[in-house]
């Protein structure tokens, strides 16, 4: 086989060989021909979805030129502008690109510049060669820990075209399964780690008591950082907004509504509700301080806990101060928390004399010790006594892809597979290491090849990876401790990215390859991750612009250089496997009785919607549990919910305590150990997907000075000379951002928000520690585990401080093609 770096070097040879001009005209005509970015399409309606929702696109002479929503959305996403612009952004990834100094020097070469070296286009047949070639190099000379392809990211929703399931089907199939997986998410990690062990279940991402029960029997109704008006506007699939209405009615009822949060969200605002400014990290202690007043009023549900729970009586001593000399009184828990010690109790007595709902969101657990909130809240729960009762007890979703929305009755669609399971079959061990770790450990991984891990009472070594392939997915967004990051980054020889934007991610790789957007390609999906009260014909609305490739014919080809493209495709194309999955469906659907027509006429009409039945619309989480515990049994070893877990106590992990504890994280605000005198607040964004459309118009809503917005609290601001509009600098031992200033009081003293997913924009690329001009949170936050337990993300980890910026103004370049690009 032909060296692929050889063509490069050719083609730089006869260019230097050529006249300017000479050159110009030979390559000009594929670079530079009129209309070239113009899909050829028809003209007209065409209805598809997206994570913001469904909706009509309009196509005027090939190009996607306007939005209209779904007539079936309830309450349309103000997002879905961005999906436009996306299409034609100025970040678009036109062409199959590699960094030069890799090109002309091969892997390894030059790693400390990524991100600041230009790129060299290359053909498809190039860059697709480069990416074999690669493959197999790593994995005949590193074996199956060489390659990394644990890619993890929003992606596009579609059962097809999931980029990350086709990339380990392509490794699984062609490589036979030599690569390195991951698990978990950045999300829920720690969450989806704890929870089996205290409910038996996932939790975070099953469905909740139903909104029609909670607008009819929840008398109080908490929302504890969880901002549901904000982050219901996306899903994970297609979003159907199914919860907007009963936003609606239970506002109208008057029932009381309190927010935990630092910053007065945009539900607080919505429902006039009661705002109770906690310090960021503190919910488990303010927590404690409730439950404490619970028990020693003996306002608690002792009967519940002595029916359906498991070793109260072990976690008693620890809450009375018995076990350690320090009851956790509501007094105690204001010392730590900032909430007025009336007030806990007074939410005490409200929680439980009347039906309450405790809504948390995932914030909570995005934390140094994120494993005891959500541990904490079941404890809670379990003390009012209300689990299981309609509009009682607790709810980890309702602020996710409209979780309590009621279901239909929906046949499930399968999607493609991804052809199995890395390094030999479940396999957590292998020669070369582990066979997959913990999502959030990738830098970790990065750094300390051969190093062992601790993770969920397993033990296993890091592998010494290579190489990583990255698809739909932006972790130089989304990943903590940015500078610490690149630096690991050099470790790679080789960073392969398949996205359709020049992301930071895309922006620091050696390949890039152009995917299409999911308006350029045909899928399926349901409306609605809870509901399922749809399914949508994903129909393609452009073709693809300039050298686009859809996912799964990039992968195709991968799978056939590597000599495996009919067990990649199963001998079916892009529509013979959506035909294929809705046909399961049908065949589900006959099994059920319910009516789902051919495929044929489903694709015609675009959508199919079901009924969402009385029995649905009554659902209420752990009723069943309730009714009869020892028939309907928790998945736990008791059966019970576990407030003590012996699983745990075995592990004898020293930052994961056998029941929920109150331990002090790495930093907080007025820690004991704390260096900087602000909380970096760093919430879900409210005019994009994480970082998906940062680079779009919609910046333009909310960008101030051209930079991520910052909420400083008005005391805050004056004490450092900073008005609304101002620049500042926001900074730490971890790094530095600017940021545009929103003074207000609708932030806690002491508290900065600068929301996740602003794209890293580094005024000098490649150097750690530097000044990012745009304002990348992640900049700023801790990257370490939440503990030996679950190995979660610490997102919402971060101390700094802020003052006025005073230097000269970098210009924020990230939204633009790099050098050459």
């Amino acid at each position: 086989m032909s060296n692929p770096f050889n063509s490069y070097k050719s083609r730089r040879d006869f260019m230097k060989g050529a006249t300017a001009l000479g050159a110009f005209g030979v390559f000009a005509p594929s670079l530079l021909r009129a209309g070239i970015a113009r899909a050829a399409g028809p003209d007209g309606q065409v209805l598809t979805g997206s994570h913001w929702g469904a909706f009509h696109a309009i196509v005027k002479d090939g190009r996607f030129a306007d939005i209209k929503p779904w007539e079936g959305d309830p309450a349309p996403s103000d997002q879905l502008p961005g999906i436009l612009d996306s299409v034609y952004s100025p970040s678009r990834i036109k062409y199959p690109m590699v960094r030069r100094a890799y090109l002309e020097n091969g892997p390894g070469a030059s790693v400390e510049t990524r991100g600041q070296d230009d790129f060299v286009r290359v053909s498809w047949d190039q860059a697709l060669e480069l990416v074999v070639t690669e493959l197999k190099r790593v994995k005949e000379k590193y074996g199956s820990g060489g390659t990394f392809a644990g890619s993890y990211g929003w992606k596009s929703p579609g059962k097809l075209h999931n980029c990350q399931s086709l990339l380990r089907r392509a490794l699984n199939i062609g490589l036979e399964g030599a690569f390195v997986n991951s698990s978990g998410d950045y999300s829920t990690a720690a969450s989806q780690i704890i929870m089996p062990h205290v409910m038996g279940t996932l939790e975070v991402y099953e469905q909740q008591t139903v909104w029609p029960v909670v607008v009819e029997n929840t008398e109080t109704l908490v929302f504890w950082g969880a901002d549901p008006l904000n982050t219901n506007q996306i899903s994970w699939l297609v979003g159907d907004h199914g919860n907007y209405p009963y936003f609606d009615e239970f506002k109208k009822t008057g029932k009381k509504v309190i927010v935990i949060d630092p910053v007065k969200t945009k539900t607080a605002n919505f429902f006039d509700a009661e705002w109770i400014p906690i310090k960021p990290q503190t919910d488990v202690a303010m927590m404690l301080g409730i439950a404490h007043t619970l028990y020693a009023e003996e306002l608690h549900d002792a009967d519940f806990l002595d029916e359906y729970t498991s070793g109260f009586d072990k976690f008693l001593p620890y809450l009375t101060g018995e076990s350690d000399g320090t009851p956790k009184t509501a007094e105690w828990a204001e010392g730590i928390c900032g909430v007025p010690a009336d007030t806990i109790k007074e939410l005490a007595k409200l929680f439980q004399s009347t039906r309450t709902m405790l809504s948390s969101g995932w914030s909570l657990q995005r934390q140094h010790h994120g494993e005891q909130a959500h541990w904490m809240l079941v404890t809670l729960a379990s003390m009012i006594g209300q689990i299981g009762l309609p509009g009682g007890g607790f709810g980890l979703s309702y602020h996710y892809a409209n979780g309590g929305a009621p279901s239909a009755n929906s046949p499930v669609l399968p999607g493609i597979t991804d052809g199995g399971q890395a390094v030999d079959g479940a396999a957590w061990l292998t020669s070369a290491g582990a066979a997959s770790i913990p999502l959030a450990r990738v830098v970790d991984m990065l750094e300390n090849p051969g190093v062992e891990f601790d993770f969920n009472g397993t033990k296993a070594k890091y592998p010494d990876v290579k190489l990583a392939y990255w698809v739909g997915g932006n972790p130089f967004a989304h990943h903590q401790d940015r500078n610490r990051m690149i630096k690991a980054w050099q470790k790679l020889e080789t960073f392969i990215v398949q996205d359709f934007q020049w992301t930071p991610t895309a922006r620091h790789a050696d390949i890039v390859l152009p995917a299409t957007t999911a308006y350029e390609r045909n899928d399926i999906e349901h409306v609605g991750d809870y509901s399922m009260r749809a399914i949508i014909a994903m129909k393609k609305v452009i073709d693809p612009v300039f050298e686009a490739r859809t996912d799964l014919d990039i992968f195709t080809e991968i799978a056939d250089r590597l000599g495996k493209k009919k067990e990649f495709t199963e001998d079916k194309d892009e529509m013979g496997w959506i035909k294929a999955f809705y046909e399961e469906a049908i065949k589900q659907g006959e099994a059920k009785n319910i009516d789902v027509p051919d495929f044929d006429t489903f694709w015609e009409k675009g959508i199919n919607e079901f009924e969402i039945t009385d029995e649905a619309k009554s659902f209420v989480r752990y009723a069943d549990f309730r009714e009869d515990p020892l028939l309907e049994p928790l998945g736990t070893p008791t059966g019970l919910i576990e407030i003590y877990s012996r699983n745990i106590e075995k592990m004898a992990y020293d930052d994961c305590p056998a029941h929920p504890t109150w331990m002090e994280p790495i930093e907080r605000l007025d820690g004991p150990d704390t260096k900087y005198p602000l909380h970096v607040d760093t919430k879900h964004p409210e005019k994009r997907l994480h970082s998906q459309l940062c680079g779009t118009i919609l910046r333009k809503d909310y960008a101030v000075a051209d930079r991520e917005p910052c909420l400083i609290n008005t005391k805050d601001a004056e004490s450092r000379g900073i008005a609304s509009g101002d620049v500042v600098r926001i900074f730490n031992d971890r790094g530095q951002v600017l940021a545009g200033a929103v003074v207000t009081d609708d932030i806690r003293p002491g508290v900065l928000r600068l929301s996740e997913g602003g794209w890293y924009d580094p005024v000098e690329p490649g150097k750690v520690g530097g000044l990012d001009a745009y304002g990348d949170a992640n900049c700023l936050t801790v990257d370490v585990g939440t503990s030996k337990l679950a190995q979660g993300n610490c997102g919402h980890t971060a101390v700094a401080d802020v003052e006025k910026f005073t230097g000269e103004l970098p210009p924020v370049t990230v939204f633009s093609t790099p050098k050459n690009g």
